[in-house]
């Protein structure tokens, strides 16, 4: 059998996130004010028959696999810069020097914003409550976030990790990610995270803080024809 992880976005859109997708049969994708994750149950013409459906009836959406459709019907399909699939089965979680808030609601639209002008992944409207999120504020403006994305039984997804370009170099990243690390550790699940292969430095971070690369995932973005 396949290790849950080689199909993250399937299996969590059918077990712990399984309130937050849109689909039935052999197709899932998670509503698009969260995000754009989208998965087909396997390869068979019925399947990529009904998640092709699925994107021309929801709109946009992305498929995060080691081997994703080169087509699908009715459905323009544009690939995506190489991925690397990262676990942290013994992380190094550094205690921040800095104060650390939680982030809600309240702080929605600041993240966007974060979200938005550092691009670390896609993050819309909701996205923000897919998991809980962590920042640190610099003379009231959030300075840095992280926070968690895909959850599935016994892993979570460390995803968001970004800080404003005003505030960089100041160890905001590491100490948040080890935060959001440590959380995720103490409930007894495993932290992974998607990493784009050429944003180098985050993944010196990454390793240094104990992750380890687990596979190469290809991430293909869809869009209605």
């Amino acid at each position: 059998m396949s290790h849950p992880l080689d199909r993250a976005v399937w299996t969590a859109l059918n077990t712990s996130q399984a309130e937050l997708a849109l689909g039935v049969g052999p197709a899932r994708r998670l509503a698009p004010e969260y995000g754009l994750f989208a998965a087909a149950a396997d390869a068979t013409e019925t399947s990529l028959q009904s998640l092709g459906a699925l994107v021309r009836a929801s709109g946009e959406a992305a498929l995060f696999e080691p081997d994703p459709p080169a087509e699908l019907p009715g459905v323009v399909v544009t690939p995506g810069d190489p991925l690397s699939q990262m676990v942290a089965e013994a992380p190094v979680c550094p205690t921040p020097d800095f104060e650390v808030v939680e982030l809600g609601d309240a702080d929605a639209g600041e993240m966007l914003a974060l979200a938005t002008l550092t691009r670390p992944g896609p993050f819309f409207r909701r996205t923000h409550r897919l998991g809980d999120f962590v920042g640190v504020r610099v003379g009231g403006r959030l300075a840095a976030m992280a926070g968690e994305r895909l959850r599935l039984p016994g892993f979570t997804e460390v995803s968001a990790v970004c800080t404003h370009p005003d505030f960089r170099g100041c160890g905001y990243a590491a100490g948040l990610m080890g935060v959001v690390t440590r959380a995720v550790v103490d409930r007894g699940e495993t932290p992974f995270l998607h990493v784009y292969d050429h944003n180098e430095s985050a993944i010196r971070l990454y390793e240094a803080l104990g992750w380890r690369r687990r596979r190469a995932i290809r991430v293909s973005f869809l869009a209605p024809a």
